[in-house]
Protein backbone atom coordinates (compact mmCIF):
# COMPACT_ATOMS: atom_id res chain seq x y z
CA UNK A 1 0.00 0.00 0.00
CA UNK A 2 1.30 3.44 -0.95
CA UNK A 3 0.03 7.01 -0.77
CA UNK A 4 0.75 9.34 -3.69
CA UNK A 5 0.28 13.11 -3.58
CA UNK A 6 -0.60 14.46 -7.03
CA UNK A 7 0.18 17.99 -8.19
CA UNK A 8 -2.30 20.43 -9.70
CA UNK A 9 -4.20 18.53 -12.40
CA UNK A 10 -6.18 21.51 -13.75
CA UNK A 11 -8.20 19.47 -16.19
CA UNK A 12 -5.23 17.49 -17.55
CA UNK A 13 -7.12 14.21 -17.31
CA UNK A 14 -5.11 12.20 -19.87
CA UNK A 15 -1.74 12.95 -18.22
CA UNK A 16 -3.32 11.99 -14.89
CA UNK A 17 -4.38 8.61 -16.23
CA UNK A 18 -0.93 8.04 -17.74
CA UNK A 19 0.73 8.98 -14.45
CA UNK A 20 -1.45 6.56 -12.51
CA UNK A 21 -0.55 3.80 -14.96
CA UNK A 22 3.13 4.62 -14.53
CA UNK A 23 2.98 4.29 -10.73
CA UNK A 24 0.87 1.13 -11.05
CA UNK A 25 -1.85 2.66 -8.94
CA UNK A 26 -3.83 -0.10 -7.24
CA UNK A 27 -7.24 1.27 -6.34
CA UNK A 28 -7.79 -1.53 -3.86
CA UNK A 29 -4.63 -0.79 -1.86
CA UNK A 30 -3.16 2.60 -2.73
CA UNK A 31 -4.44 6.05 -1.84
CA UNK A 32 -4.18 9.39 -3.63
CA UNK A 33 -3.84 12.90 -2.24
CA UNK A 34 -4.73 15.78 -4.59
CA UNK A 35 -3.37 19.22 -3.67
CA UNK A 36 -6.28 21.07 -5.25
CA UNK A 37 -6.90 22.84 -8.54
CA UNK A 38 -8.49 19.79 -10.10
CA UNK A 39 -10.08 22.04 -12.71
CA UNK A 40 -9.58 24.94 -15.11
CA UNK A 41 -7.13 25.93 -17.85
CA UNK A 42 -6.80 22.33 -19.06
CA UNK A 43 -9.00 20.57 -21.63
CA UNK A 44 -10.82 17.97 -19.51
CA UNK A 45 -11.96 19.53 -16.26
CA UNK A 46 -15.28 17.67 -16.24
CA UNK A 47 -13.65 14.25 -16.70
CA UNK A 48 -11.09 15.05 -14.00
CA UNK A 49 -13.71 16.16 -11.51
CA UNK A 50 -15.88 13.11 -12.06
CA UNK A 51 -12.91 10.77 -11.85
CA UNK A 52 -11.62 12.12 -8.54
CA UNK A 53 -15.10 12.26 -7.03
CA UNK A 54 -15.73 8.65 -8.02
CA UNK A 55 -12.55 7.54 -6.26
CA UNK A 56 -14.45 8.07 -3.03
CA UNK A 57 -12.43 7.21 0.06
CA UNK A 58 -9.45 6.19 -2.07
CA UNK A 59 -8.63 9.87 -2.55
CA UNK A 60 -8.23 12.87 -0.26
CA UNK A 61 -8.44 16.27 -1.93
CA UNK A 62 -8.09 19.85 -0.71
CA UNK A 63 -9.65 22.88 -2.34
CA UNK A 64 -7.51 25.06 -4.59
CA UNK A 65 -8.20 28.56 -5.84
CA UNK A 66 -9.46 27.29 -9.21
CA UNK A 67 -11.87 24.89 -7.53
CA UNK A 68 -13.16 27.78 -5.43
CA UNK A 69 -13.42 29.89 -8.58
CA UNK A 70 -15.73 27.30 -10.10
CA UNK A 71 -17.88 27.37 -6.96
CA UNK A 72 -17.93 31.18 -6.98
CA UNK A 73 -19.30 31.08 -10.52
CA UNK A 74 -21.89 28.43 -9.73
CA UNK A 75 -23.08 29.72 -6.35
CA UNK A 76 -21.89 33.32 -6.23
CA UNK A 77 -23.04 34.52 -9.63
CA UNK A 78 -19.58 35.53 -10.87
CA UNK A 79 -18.67 35.31 -14.54
CA UNK A 80 -15.97 33.22 -16.14
CA UNK A 81 -12.61 34.81 -16.89
CA UNK A 82 -10.34 34.84 -19.89
CA UNK A 83 -8.56 31.48 -20.08
CA UNK A 84 -11.18 29.59 -18.06
CA UNK A 85 -12.14 26.14 -19.35
CA UNK A 86 -15.08 25.49 -17.07
CA UNK A 87 -17.97 25.53 -19.53
CA UNK A 88 -18.05 21.73 -19.80
CA UNK A 89 -18.70 21.50 -16.06
CA UNK A 90 -21.16 24.40 -15.91
CA UNK A 91 -23.19 22.87 -18.74
CA UNK A 92 -23.04 19.29 -17.47
CA UNK A 93 -26.24 17.65 -16.21
CA UNK A 94 -24.47 16.71 -12.97
CA UNK A 95 -22.95 20.16 -12.38
CA UNK A 96 -24.93 20.73 -9.20
CA UNK A 97 -23.89 17.35 -7.80
CA UNK A 98 -20.24 18.05 -8.61
CA UNK A 99 -20.44 21.48 -6.99
CA UNK A 100 -22.06 19.99 -3.91
CA UNK A 101 -19.26 17.44 -3.68
CA UNK A 102 -16.58 20.14 -4.01
CA UNK A 103 -18.17 22.00 -1.09
CA UNK A 104 -17.46 18.99 1.14
CA UNK A 105 -13.71 19.15 0.52
CA UNK A 106 -11.35 20.62 3.15
CA UNK A 107 -8.80 23.41 2.91
CA UNK A 108 -6.27 21.29 4.79
CA UNK A 109 -5.85 17.54 5.16
CA UNK A 110 -3.44 15.66 7.39
CA UNK A 111 -2.54 12.22 8.62
CA UNK A 112 -0.18 11.37 11.45
CA UNK A 113 2.88 12.08 9.30
CA UNK A 114 2.17 14.93 6.86
CA UNK A 115 -0.06 17.90 6.06
CA UNK A 116 -1.49 18.80 2.65
CA UNK A 117 -2.70 22.24 1.55
CA UNK A 118 -3.05 23.92 -1.81
CA UNK A 119 -0.81 26.99 -1.47
CA UNK A 120 0.81 26.73 1.96
CA UNK A 121 0.53 27.48 5.67
CA UNK A 122 1.92 30.83 6.85
CA UNK A 123 4.76 30.80 9.34
CA UNK A 124 2.65 32.86 11.75
CA UNK A 125 0.27 29.91 12.37
CA UNK A 126 1.00 26.72 14.24
CA UNK A 127 -0.70 23.47 13.28
CA UNK A 128 -3.53 23.76 15.77
CA UNK A 129 -4.36 27.28 14.63
CA UNK A 130 -4.23 26.17 10.97
CA UNK A 131 -6.66 23.35 11.80
CA UNK A 132 -9.07 25.74 13.46
CA UNK A 133 -8.82 28.31 10.66
CA UNK A 134 -9.45 25.67 7.99
CA UNK A 135 -12.46 24.29 9.87
CA UNK A 136 -13.88 27.79 10.30
CA UNK A 137 -14.06 28.42 6.57
CA UNK A 138 -15.00 24.84 5.71
CA UNK A 139 -18.01 25.18 8.00
CA UNK A 140 -19.14 28.28 6.10
CA UNK A 141 -18.61 26.69 2.69
CA UNK A 142 -20.59 23.61 3.70
CA UNK A 143 -23.31 25.51 5.53
CA UNK A 144 -26.28 27.72 4.76
CA UNK A 145 -24.12 30.86 4.36
CA UNK A 146 -22.14 29.44 1.42
CA UNK A 147 -23.85 31.67 -1.17
CA UNK A 148 -22.87 34.83 0.71
CA UNK A 149 -19.33 33.50 1.06
CA UNK A 150 -18.95 32.85 -2.68
CA UNK A 151 -20.52 36.19 -3.57
CA UNK A 152 -17.84 37.96 -1.51
CA UNK A 153 -14.88 35.58 -1.69
CA UNK A 154 -12.68 37.50 -4.13
CA UNK A 155 -10.24 40.18 -3.06
CA UNK A 156 -6.73 40.83 -1.74
CA UNK A 157 -7.82 42.51 1.47
CA UNK A 158 -7.09 42.10 4.28
CA UNK A 159 -3.46 41.50 3.33
CA UNK A 160 -2.41 40.24 6.75
CA UNK A 161 -3.84 38.23 9.61
CA UNK A 162 -5.33 39.75 12.73
CA UNK A 163 -7.20 37.75 15.33
CA UNK A 164 -9.76 40.55 15.43
CA UNK A 165 -10.91 39.99 11.85
CA UNK A 166 -14.59 39.09 11.55
CA UNK A 167 -16.95 37.53 9.01
CA UNK A 168 -15.94 37.87 5.33
CA UNK A 169 -12.69 39.70 6.05
CA UNK A 170 -11.71 36.80 8.28
CA UNK A 171 -12.91 34.10 5.86
CA UNK A 172 -11.23 35.78 2.89
CA UNK A 173 -7.90 36.09 4.71
CA UNK A 174 -7.96 32.42 5.70
CA UNK A 175 -8.90 31.41 2.15
CA UNK A 176 -6.11 33.49 0.66
CA UNK A 177 -3.46 32.01 2.95
CA UNK A 178 -4.49 28.45 2.17
CA UNK A 179 -5.19 28.80 -1.57
CA UNK A 180 -3.40 31.87 -3.02
CA UNK A 181 -0.27 32.49 -0.95
CA UNK A 182 3.15 32.62 -2.57
CA UNK A 183 5.08 35.54 -1.07
CA UNK A 184 4.77 36.77 2.50
CA UNK A 185 6.54 39.22 4.80
CA UNK A 186 7.91 38.48 8.23
CA UNK A 187 4.74 39.90 9.84
CA UNK A 188 2.44 37.77 7.68
CA UNK A 189 1.49 40.29 4.99
CA UNK A 190 0.71 38.65 1.65
CA UNK A 191 1.96 39.85 -1.75
CA UNK A 192 -0.18 38.70 -4.67
CA UNK A 193 1.37 40.27 -7.77
CA UNK A 194 4.48 38.08 -8.06
CA UNK A 195 3.64 34.67 -9.53
CA UNK A 196 6.89 33.77 -11.24
CA UNK A 197 10.21 32.23 -10.28
CA UNK A 198 12.18 33.20 -7.20
CA UNK A 199 13.91 36.10 -8.92
CA UNK A 200 13.08 39.80 -8.65
CA UNK A 201 10.99 39.13 -5.57
CA UNK A 202 9.56 42.40 -4.20
CA UNK A 203 11.60 43.87 -1.37
CA UNK A 204 10.47 42.79 2.06
CA UNK A 205 8.89 39.54 0.90
CA UNK A 206 10.03 35.94 0.74
CA UNK A 207 8.41 32.70 -0.40
CA UNK A 208 6.20 31.48 2.43
CA UNK A 209 8.43 28.44 2.90
CA UNK A 210 11.44 30.74 3.35
CA UNK A 211 10.36 31.22 6.95
CA UNK A 212 10.69 28.34 9.38
CA UNK A 213 7.14 27.07 9.92
CA UNK A 214 5.52 26.63 13.30
CA UNK A 215 3.77 23.59 11.86
CA UNK A 216 5.53 20.51 13.22
CA UNK A 217 4.78 18.14 10.32
CA UNK A 218 6.12 18.04 6.75
CA UNK A 219 3.93 20.01 4.34
CA UNK A 220 3.05 19.09 0.75
CA UNK A 221 1.54 21.77 -1.50
CA UNK A 222 0.89 22.77 -5.11
CA UNK A 223 -0.23 26.09 -6.61
CA UNK A 224 3.17 27.58 -7.57
CA UNK A 225 4.03 26.05 -10.93
CA UNK A 226 6.81 28.56 -11.65
CA UNK A 227 9.12 27.06 -9.00
CA UNK A 228 8.79 23.67 -10.72
CA UNK A 229 8.59 21.61 -7.56
CA UNK A 230 11.71 23.02 -5.90
CA UNK A 231 11.78 24.45 -2.38
CA UNK A 232 15.27 23.36 -1.34
CA UNK A 233 13.74 21.85 1.81
CA UNK A 234 13.17 18.24 2.73
CA UNK A 235 10.20 19.02 4.99
CA UNK A 236 8.21 21.17 2.52
CA UNK A 237 7.41 19.54 -0.82
CA UNK A 238 6.14 21.48 -3.84
CA UNK A 239 4.46 19.26 -6.43
CA UNK A 240 2.86 21.59 -8.98
CA UNK A 241 5.18 21.11 -11.94
CA UNK A 242 3.10 22.88 -14.57
CA UNK A 243 1.32 20.12 -16.46
CA UNK A 244 -1.28 22.59 -17.73
CA UNK A 245 1.55 24.78 -19.03
CA UNK A 246 3.02 21.98 -21.13
CA UNK A 247 5.46 20.57 -18.59
CA UNK A 248 4.55 17.53 -16.48
CA UNK A 249 2.35 16.13 -13.74
CA UNK A 250 4.04 14.93 -10.55
CA UNK A 251 3.19 12.21 -8.04
CA UNK A 252 5.07 12.18 -4.74
CA UNK A 253 5.06 8.87 -2.88
CA UNK A 254 4.72 10.00 0.71
CA UNK A 255 6.25 6.93 2.32
CA UNK A 256 9.70 7.52 0.81
CA UNK A 257 9.40 10.92 -0.95
CA UNK A 258 10.13 9.41 -4.38
CA UNK A 259 8.81 11.49 -7.28
CA UNK A 260 7.24 10.22 -10.48
CA UNK A 261 6.31 12.38 -13.46
CA UNK A 262 4.37 12.19 -16.69
CA UNK A 263 5.80 12.87 -19.20
CA UNK A 264 9.19 11.69 -17.91
CA UNK A 265 11.73 14.22 -16.70
CA UNK A 266 15.24 13.42 -17.88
Amino acid sequence: MATYAIGDVQGCYEPLRHLLEKINFDDDLDRLWFVGDLVNRGPQSLETLRFVRDLGTRANTVLGNHDLHLLAIFYGGHGTRKGDTLDDILQAPDCEQLASWLRTLPLMYENDRQVMVHAGIPHIWDLEFARLAAREVETVIRGSAHVEYFENMYGNLPESWKDSLVRMDRYRAITNYFTRMRLISVDGTLEFSHKGKLVNVPKGYSPWFGFRPLVDKPIVFGHWAAIDGATGLDYISAIDTGCVWGRNLTALRLEDQQRFTWPEVF
